[in-house]
Parts: C-alpha cells; sequence; structure tokens
C-alpha cells in the first residue's frame, strides 16, 4: 500500500483523498473507485467522541482508528499524526506505531495550539523546532515508502505565504517528502511548487471542484464522510419521527458480505 500511494503521488494527477469516519465509510469509498482514503482529527474527534477537534485526541485513539479502517481495505490509507504527540526525541513512537497500524503516510504539523477550528489565538511552532521533528520522524522509520508529510498552518493562520514556503522548504530540507500547506488557494499552491521540488498534498476549498485543486498530488476531503454521515443520520430520524420506517438492510448485509460466510459455514461444516 505504500508503494501504491507513492505511485499515486508520482503519477502527476490530482487525486481525491476522501475522508472515512470508520471502516465501513472506508469500504463504501474505495467501492466507488477512489484510491486512498484519508483519517483526520475533525473527523475522528467528531465521529467517534462527538467532541470538537481542539487538541484532545491521544496517539493511541489515532493509531486504533487507522488501524481499523486498514484492515478492511486494499487502498491506501493517509492519516493525520497532529503535531507527532510527542517532542522530538520521542516522536519515533509516532511513527513506528502508524507504520504497525499499516498505514502509508501521516502528516505532522507545526500548528501548536489546541483551537484550530475556533477564534481562539493561533500558535505556530517556532521553524526550526518543527524542522528537528520532521528530521526525528524521518530517521524513526523503518520502511522507507513510509511517507512523512510536512504540514504548515502558517498561511492558514497568518496569512502569510513567503513564511509558509520558507518553512516548508526547511520542513523538505530536514528529510519531509511531501508539503501540506493548509487553506492555500491555486495561486498559493502554483509558488510553493515553483519554489519546492517536491509533491504537495492540499485540503479541499468548499464550492472548488478537484481541477481546480490542479498542482495538488493529493487532496484531502477532510470532512467527507463525517458530514454525510451528521446529514444522513439527521435526515433519517426527521422521517422516522414523521412515520417513515428504516430500510436498506439487504443492502448492507450484501456489502458486508453475510454470504462469504454462510458459504464459509457449510465449507466447514462437520
Amino acid at each position: 500500500m505504500r508503494r501504491k500511494l507513492r505511485q499515486l503521488v508520482a503519477s502527476g494527477r490530482t487525486v481525491a483523498a476522501l475522508g472515512a469516519i470508520d471502516a465501513l465509510s472506508a469500504k463504501l469509498i474505495a467501492a466507488h473507485g477512489f484510491e486512498c482514503i484519508y483519517v483526520g482529527s475533525y473527523a475522528t474527534a467528531a465521529s467517534r467522541f462527538a467532541l470538537p477537534d481542539t487538541g484532545l485526541l491521544a496517539l493511541p485513539e489515532m493509531v486504533e482508528q487507522a488501524r481499523t479502517i486498514v484492515e478492511a481495505l486494499e487502498v491506501p490509507v493517509i492519516t493525520d499524526a497532529e503535531g507527532g504527540f510527542h517532542d522530538a526525541a520521542n516522536l519515533w513512537r509516532t511513527v513506528r506505531a502508524f507504520e504497525d497500524a499499516g498505514v502509508a503516510a501521516i502528516h505532522l504539523e507545526d500548528h501548536a495550539g489546541p483551537g484550530k477550528h475556533t477564534q481562539e489565538p493561533q500558535q505556530l511552532r517556532p521553524a526550526a523546532e518543527m524542522a528537528a521533528r520532521i528530521r526525528a520522524a524521518c530517521d524513526a522509520r523503518r520502511d522507507a515508502d513510509f511517507m512523512i508529510v510536512a504540514r504548515s498552518d502558517a498561511f492558514w493562520v497568518n496569512r502569510d505565504l513567503d513564511d509558509t514556503i520558507e518553512r516548508l522548504a526547511r520542513y523538505v530540507e530536514a528529510g519531509a517528502d511531501m508539503v501540506f500547506p493548509t487553506l492555500v488557494g491555486p495561486a498559493e499552491l502554483a509558488a510553493v511548487r515553483a519554489a519546492l521540488p517536491c509533491p504537495a498534498m492540499v485540503v479541499d476549498m468548499p464550492g472548488r471542484t478537484l481541477a481546480e485543486h490542479r498542482g495538488a498530488a493529493l487532496v484531502l476531503f477532510y470532512g467527507f464522510s463525517v458530514l454525510a454521515q451528521y446529514a444522513g443520520v439527521k435526515n433519517a430520524l426527521e422521517r422516522f419521527a414523521a412515520g417513515e420506517a428504516p430500510s436498506g438492510a439487504s443492502e448492507l448485509e450484501a456489502f458486508l458480505d453475510y454470504r462469504g460466510f454462510a458459504e464459509r459455514s457449510r465449507r466447514y461444516k462437520v
């Protein structure tokens, strides 16, 4: 799966990585032909714990979420590793936990504060400190195909493209395989790509088509499944309250391969 992700990144195409909230949503995404899956902290906090993404998740929670999804699939999984969960000297534990879970790539961010999706004051790690963390992560991996993606939130926090590029350049020098400048538009992405000799990933922007993200190797649709879950369950509850019974169990059971179990049961029956 790690080699497959590297091949996707090197293909020259812009690939959509849709966010999953569990193994079922990930399996559905893959069944519809999408080539990789994203597991983010925003969707994990919301779907597993009904909590906001404000720094509440711990390493074991993200790793277990990723592991469950990896085991259901035959496509690469990219996972949000937040700020790394540990200091640089202990980042080996983070990297190896995600490696052992079967993840193909993680991204590490230079955002230091907990309130990323709030109006609270935002903080960034010093660039030199973050570069050391990227270097520690790269040193820790046992599989050279496991990708370390360096995320900078400098444009998101300060709208400072020059600082974003300078930071990402330091992270690439430290060994990052890919860069991830958050909330950049097409013009800013083009500037990043012109300045740095490596592929880039971005998050989707509302109202923008996949083609408008041209120049990115991967586009993370981080809220895809959690937003669909919220809207779908809410809508189903409203219909149920109006007297409409839920349906679709037979289709779900076919997708989950209940028939496969029945065949195995007959085969091994004594």
